[in-house]
């Protein structure tokens, strides 16, 4: 099969032709979306809503054209399916379960929707800014009576339960929440004793010692590692956020990060993870980005590009062996008094922290086991909305040893819930196993992987995921991707031996 968006079969061409109107407005709905998080001034906000909700509307029309429905219904009658190749049944499976969704939502729901979430986003952040959750709740409140009503036009609303299971399968296809508590059980099971043995080490890392960094240098220094590691920025921009994120497709990729003169690594990982995302969108197949060929498998597996080369590449001694020169070249004063020992433990500090976005990649999936177990509640009616913050707290008393002093550090820290993105916590857990179990099938085929990194060079590396991940597209599930890349069954025990491995030498002396 063709690359170019060109087919053998004409139906399956007319198909792909009807598709690309619907993928077009996706994408000015992203830029949108970037621009209201980025550059939009505040007296915008009310007029974005109206222009998102007007968007989703036109999208909306455009994926449940009929005469999708019906190119659709030629290709799956038997002898039409019969001859097509795997890509091609890929394109039709992933081009019916839109076409299903647009079509049995009301175009006065997406658009109540679109505008709703717009308006919660503002809503969540001034209630963050003044720590106020009650504030907020009523907005919370509406996004998921939203969720419920979506998964129930979908035949997927008998229970909380089944609405859960719904928006988990939207993000990560083939997933639900029983296969998720038991992966996060196994993981949780395993990683307490170690996050234990590590936080009551002697050993203490020392990133505050990491001070006055200039943003503009801090800048330049994560665009060239950014570059280096494989993003192109002839197709894409990095610009400032409250929170990092990334949107757009591979022509044009936007992406975030934050500065602090007196933490220059975190705006350092955090670009490296938004290159991630950006990485696999650029990577995706050219040409047909308007079909399940050249769109992302989920978001568990999103994130596995994104924590790969943040964590199992960019926390290694190979890329610090090739970077910490260049570093230290770029902030001299302020890396004189501190040794290569000091640095790497602070490249890899662990600390358990209340903020998600800033812990460290040991205790980090049990902020995600918080956020997972809290929506299960959420949608099974067992947690009330104005019981949150209480319930939060403990949570995080239980998993994390500490306890939230306000909603800002709490209930209000993560964006997602505003756009009613009930589900999306467990992508990054997945995301992590992941991104282990791809590091050690990488490893397995080229075990010097590190040597390369010390020399500058992740060309292989890229390579490796091109092939294995994103050449893929959409035509597998997360599960189905995770068994076609590595030849195993997803498991948390990659990711156990891979903390070990990174940690306990460096914290267990």
């Amino acid at each position: 099969m063709k690359n170019d968006g060109q087919f053998a079969d004409s139906a399956l061409n007319e198909l792909s032709s009807l598709l690309k109107r619907p993928h077009l407005f996706l994408t000015i709905t992203e830029l949108l979306g970037w621009d209201e998080q980025v550059y939009l001034p505040p007296g915008g906000a009310e007029h974005r809503a109206e222009q998102l909700s007007a968007l989703a509307e036109a999208a909306h029309a455009a994926v449940s054209d009929p005469r999708i429905g019906e190119q659709l219904a030629a290709l799956e009658s038997p002898e039409a399916f019969e001859k097509l190749t795997a890509p091609g049944r890929a394109i039709i499976r992933c081009a019916r379960r839109d076409y299903d969704r647009a079509t049995k939502l009301p175009a006065e729901f997406v658009r109540e929707k679109a505008a709703q979430t717009s308006r919660a986003y503002h809503a969540w952040a001034a209630a963050r800014e003044k720590s106020d959750f009650a504030s907020y709740a009523p907005m919370l409140e509406k996004n998921i009576e939203l969720v419920r009503r979506e998964a129930a036009h979908l035949g997927h609303g008998g229970t909380g339960a089944e609405a859960y299971d719904y928006m988990i399968d939207q993000h990560d296809p083939g997933m639900n929440a029983a296969v998720t508590e038991k992966l996060f059980g196994e993981l949780k099971a395993g990683l307490a004793p170690l996050v234990r043995r590590i936080t009551e080490s002697p050993v203490k890392a020392r990133p505050d010692l990491l001070r006055g960094f200039p943003v503009e240098k801090q800048h330049a220094f994560l665009r060239d590692v950014t570059e280096r590691i494989g993003f192109d920025y002839n197709h894409g921009r990095i610009d400032i956020s409250i929170h990092p994120f990334c949107s757009g497709t591979g022509d044009d990729i936007r992406m975030t990060t934050r500065y602090d003169e007196n933490n220059p690594l975190d705006s350092l990982f955090s670009a490296i993870h938004e290159a991630g995302h950006g990485i696999y969108e650029q990577g995706l197949t050219a040409g047909v980005r308007h079909t399940a060929l050249g769109q992302a498998a989920g978001m568990g597996v999103h994130e596995s590009q994104s924590r790969l080369w943040e964590n199992q590449v960019a926390r290694s001694r190979g890329f610090w062996r090739w970077f910490e020169p260049r570093f230290r070249a770029a902030f001299p004063e302020q890396m004189r008094a501190i040794s290569p020992d000091e640095f790497y433990l602070a490249v890899n500090a662990v600390q358990p922290t209340l903020i998600r976005v800033d812990a460290d990649e040991v205790t980090y999936n049990l902020h995600i086991i918080l956020r997972f177990e809290l929506e299960k509640k959420l949608f099974s009616g067992e947690l009330a909305i104005a019981d949150l913050p209480r319930a939060w707290n403990a949570a995080s008393r239980e998993l994390l040893g500490l306890e939230p002093q306000n909603d800002r550090e709490g209930v209000l820290q993560d964006v997602h819930w505003s756009a009613a993105s009930f589900g999306y916590f467990p992508s990054y857990c997945i995301g992590n196993m992941v991104a282990a179990q791809l590091w050690y099938s990488a490893l397995a085929e080229r075990p010097a992987l590190e040597d390369d990194f010390a020399r500058g060079d992740f060309s292989w590396m890229l390579k490796w995921l091109r092939e294995k991940i994103h050449s893929q597209g959409k035509q597998h599930d997360t599960l189905e991707l995770v068994r076609h890349a590595t030849g195993g069954e997803l498991s948390p025990k990659w990711l156990l031996r891979y903390l070990e491995e990174r940690y306990a030498p460096l914290y267990l002396k």
